[in-house]
């Protein structure tokens, strides 16, 4: 799709402009900023999904329009906040603009019908993604008022879904799968719609675990862009799961990125599962392998025994301003228990170094 033209193309410039200019920085952790308010499934639900169960399941047994999530306990559910709590999560996006941000993503990673319908909610996947750009979009717009000299970038996040099109979830069935390519690739086309419909800048498959999942997102996309006669720049970011060094489906790094090359990305990268120091060797196979940029944006450390996150701000700065001063970052942000306070101090910690040669770009120089 490199043949068709820039939905905007003075955003793209303006994306080019800063990539080549500096390392910009992603946002943090959306989920770990949402449990700080302490919500409870009223919460999640709001007043237009309040009705219980016994109001709005029809007499007939099925559910019609929006009833469908009354069966369903909400909790936990951070992508419908963006419909109930819009004011939560306009908050964190401007809490990372603050910080430093340059991009941040919109609170749609488990927007695709496939993962909302564990919540009842797959008719509003279009709907959800348009309005987490749309809110992304604004707060973006509002920190370049303030700044109009740094420009804002909103990523629409299309996630890697609840399902995996490469394993089988049945340990006594090896050869069975929970979901098919086309089946993917149609949700995914349907998010990635609606986030262009709300103004996303950029979209990003992210946390890819199976490659084929990551596959079928870019099928898609590439039908959406194909459908609007137009196009925006795209980015990926694989997950290595443990320390094998390798994704759930098994590949490598290297593998990841040659395997998803053809896709001519904006930028490969890593995020999630590990802390930086865990993820510096694999980023670094993507920085000598890779002719587009590079990114990372890792978890706070692994989780505790009580599921949290202890790396503070500083020791994660520390460890990302190394691969920084190592030549390995074009961008770079946090995942999994990262905040504002992470973000600020990573932000500090690379400015001032030099992004990470492209080589594709000091080729066509």
């Amino acid at each position: 799709m490199d043949t068709l033209p820039w939905r905007d193309p003075s955003r793209a410039a303006a994306l080019d402009a800063a990539l080549r200019a500096r390392i910009l920085v992603i946002d943090g952790a959306m989920g770990t900023m949402i449990q700080r308010h302490g919500l409870q499934e009223a919460d999640y639900r709001g007043e237009r999904f309040a009705a219980g169960y016994d109001a709005l399941w029809p007499a007939d047994g099925h559910a019609h329009g929006d009833c469908a999530c009354s069966a369903h306990d909400q909790r936990g559910n951070n992508d419908l906040l963006t419909l109930t709590r819009p004011d939560i999560i306009r908050g964190i996006h401007a809490a990372y603009l603050e910080a430093g941000a340059d991009l941040v993503e919109t609170n749609t990673f488990n927007s695709t019908s496939i993962s909302l319908a564990d919540y009842g909610l797959q008719h509003l996947a279009r709907e959800l993604n348009r309005e987490g750009a749309r809110l992304a979009r604004v707060a973006c717009d509002e920190a370049e008022a303030r700044d109009p000299a740094r420009p804002r970038f909103a990523i629409g996040v299309l996630g890697p879904t609840s399902r995996t099109a490469s394993l089988s979830p049945d340990v006594n069935r090896p050869g069975f799968r929970a979901i098919d390519f086309d089946t993917l690739a149609e949700a995914y086309r349907e998010a990635a719609r609606g986030l262009l419909e709300g103004g996303a800048d950029i979209l990003m498959v992210e946390t890819v675990f199976d490659t084929l999942n990551a596959k079928a997102a870019l099928f898609a996309i590439d039908d959406v862009f194909a459908e609007a006669g137009a196009r925006v720049p795209v980015m990926v970011s694989g997950t290595i799961t443990d320390a094998s060094g390798r994704t759930l489906s098994g590949q490598t790094a290297e593998a990841f990125w040659y395997s998803l090359r053809h896709a001519r990305p904006l930028a490969i990268g890593l995020n999630c599962a590990l802390g930086a120091k865990d993820l510096r060797q694999h980023v670094d196979v993507l920085a000598q392998v890779a002719d587009t940029h590079v990114s990372c944006h890792p978890n706070a450390g692994l989780p505790n025994a009580f599921g949290g996150y202890d790396e503070t701000p500083e020791d994660m700065a520390r460890v990302l301003r190394g691969f920084a001063e190592s030549g390995l970052l074009n961008l770079v942000g946090g995942c999994c228990g990262t905040t504002p306070a992470h973000i600020a101090a990573i932000a500090e910690a690379v400015h001032g170094l030099p992004p990470r040669p492209v080589p594709a770009l000091a080729d066509a120089a």
